[in-house]
C-alpha cells in the first residue's frame, strides 16, 4: 500500500547552531545537509512541506522573535517555496503550529516524515501527536539531533539521547530510518519499516537477557 506522505521540518533555527540549544549529535552540519536532502526531495516529488518556527516573546534568551535565535537557518530560508505551508509555535508538537493540521488533512496525509530539532523534544512531541492523530510517523535519525543534558535527574550525551530515543520511537511511535533509506521509500511511495513494541521487547531481553 502506497503512503500519502507530508514532510514535516522541525525548528531548523539558527539557535541549535549557535545558541544555547546547539545540536551535538549528531553532527549538526551533517544534520543539516540531510534536511536539505529532504526537502530538495520533496520538491522533487510534489510532497506537501510544513516548516516550523519555534518563539518565545522578544527579550528571551532562546527563540525571541525577530532575533537570530528565532531565524530559520540560511540553508533551509533559501529553499522556501510559496506551497510549503509555515507556522509558529510555542509548544512541542508541529501540529500545535497554526493551520497545520488542517494543511495536512486537506491533503489526505496519513504519514509525516519529521525531521529537525530537537530529537529529545519537538520531534518526539510530533510523534507521539501524530499517533494520537491517527497519522503514522518516520523520522530520519540522521536529519534530527539532541543536545547534551543534566539536571537533577541525573546527565546523558547527545549521543545517548539520540540513539536511546531512536529506538524507543522505532518500538512504537514512528519508523526510523536513514535519510537515503527515506528517499528511496518517498520515490516509490512505499512506507519505512517499523518495529513493535512486542518484537522489540523480545529481541531486547534475547540481547540483554530477562
Amino acid at each position: 500500500m502506497t503512503t500519502t506522505r507530508a514532510l514535516i521540518v522541525v525548528d531548523v533555527q539558527n539557535e541549535y547552531f549557535d545558541g544555547i540549544l546547539q545540536v551535538q549529535y549528531p553532527p549538526r552540519d551533517e544534520t543539516l545537509a540531510n534536511i536539505a536532502r529532504a526537502i530538495d526531495t520533496a520538491v522533487e516529488l510534489d510532497l506537501p512541506v510544513v516548516v516550523l518556527q519555534h518563539e518565545a516573546p522578544e527579550g528571551s534568551p532562546v527563540f525571541a522573535v525577530g532575533s537570530s535565535s528565532w531565524s530559520l537557518h540560511p540553508e533551509i530560508e533559501r529553499r522556501l517555496a510559496p506551497g510549503f505551508h509555515r507556522a509558529s509555535k510555542v509548544l512541542g508538537s508541529a501540529f500545535t503550529g497554526e493551520g497545520v493540521a488542517e494543511f495536512l488533512a486537506e491533503r489526505h496525509v496519513d504519514t509525516v516524515t519529521i525531521v529537525g530539532y530537537m530529537t529529545n523534544n519537538c520531534d518526539i512531541a510530533t510523534a507521539v501527536d501524530a499517533e494520537i492523530r491517527g497519522i503514522d510517523a518516520e523520522v530520519l535519525s540522521d536529519a534530527s539531533g539532541a543536545i547534551h543534558l543534566s539536571n537533577d535527574a541525573g546527565e546523558v550525551s547527545a549521543e545517548q539521547v539520540h540513539q536511546t530515543l531512536m529506538v524507543l520511537l522505532n518500538s512504537n511511535f514512528a519508523a526510523v530510518g536513514s535519510t537515503d533509506d527515506w528517499i528511496e521509500a518517498a520515490r516509490t511511495g512505499a512506507a519505512l519499516p517499523k518495529s513493535d513494541l512486542g518484537s522489540s521487547a523480545v529481541q531486547g531481553r534475547e540481547r540483554f537477557g530477562a
